[in-house]
């Protein structure tokens, strides 16, 4: 199989008012429960003032630089668990090669892993297990940025 099988892509509607531009969210894991986790605890959109979210779910780090090469992401929420390489080490590897990086959100094992993420130079961070408000406050705070 190509790199076909392993990216999935959904895009969530709504009609609560707001902005009408979708804003582009990488996300990445090698596990699919925990890429479901993400998008299910951010919903279509975490903040009102906020406009909708549309995922690309990714399962290699392959097709996370195929992706991020290419442009238009908005966000990427990198698994820092994910296997085998994890998402700190690509979030290092994307800040260092990429002119124009969107913010990075990484996920860590625990909270005392937020050393970790300083080193990548994610942008934010958020440990497993996740939090949903958490994790809605970290990307409203990121996206809140631009």
């Amino acid at each position: 199989m190509g790199t076909l099988a392993t990216v999935t892509q959904r895009t969530h509607h709504t009609e609560t008012a707001g902005p009408t531009v979708a804003l582009h969210v990488l996300v990445y894991s090698s596990d699919a429960a925990t890429r479901a986790r993400v998008i299910s605890a951010l919903g279509t959109r975490p903040h009102p003032d906020l406009p909708q979210l549309h995922y690309t779910e990714v399962a290699t780090a392959a097709v996370v630089l195929e992706h991020m090469d290419a442009g238009g992401v908005d966000l990427a929420i990198l698994d820092g668990e994910a296997a085998p390489t994890g998402g700190l080490g690509l979030a290092k590897q994307l800040r260092d090669e990429l002119d124009a990086c969107p913010p990075l959100l990484a996920l860590t094992g625990r909270p005392d892993d937020r050393w970790l993420a300083d080193w990548s130079r994610a942008d934010a961070a958020v440990p497993h297990p996740l939090d949903p408000f958490r994790l809605r406050e970290a990307v409203t705070v990121l996206l809140a940025r631009d």
